[in-house]
């Protein structure tokens, strides 16, 4: 089970996300629709667990994801990525959601983002999760802290 949780003003999740034990990675499930809000309080969350501990590594699963969020493209390219590379992460491994609108919305966003970051695109969360332990630590000394 997951450790966090965010909720909508409604009181449905729509996202669940831990860090993972020795710090092999963070882990973001999203669920259902997403807005704007929802998006940045999720990068937020991220951002924060980031700060307390860099973390070369998230696996960001879109498997229960509904719908577009490519109104969040913006924000999550000038402002999270940038933000998230400074405080270490270097590796994305992407589930993407089973619907068409939330694939394009994904594959748009990696067009500004894709050379940021490593950013390996999976069909389930075990093939990413052993992409992910596959990789080797980055060296301590090249991540940057604010």
């Amino acid at each position: 089970m997951l450790t966090h949780n965010l909720k909508k003003s409604n009181g449905d999740v729509f996202l669940y996300y831990e860090r993972v034990p020795e710090n092999a990675y963070i882990f973001a499930h999203w669920v259902g629709r997403q807005d704007l809000d929802t998006v940045r309080r999720g990068g937020y969350a991220y951002l924060d667990m980031m700060k307390e501990q860099a973390c070369a590594k998230l696996l960001n699963s879109h498997k229960e994801l509904i719908g577009p969020w490519d109104i969040a493209t913006d924000w999550i390219s000038t402002y999270w990525t940038p933000a998230a590379v400074t405080l270490g992460l270097r590796y994305m491994a992407q589930v993407l959601a089973p619907g068409v609108y939330g694939q394009m919305s994904f594959h748009q966003l990696h067009q500004h983002i894709g050379n940021l970051l490593e950013i390996k695109i999976f069909e389930n969360e075990k093939e990413a999760i052993d992409w992910l332990t596959s990789l080797p630590e980055p060296n301590k000394s090249t991540v940057l802290h604010n």
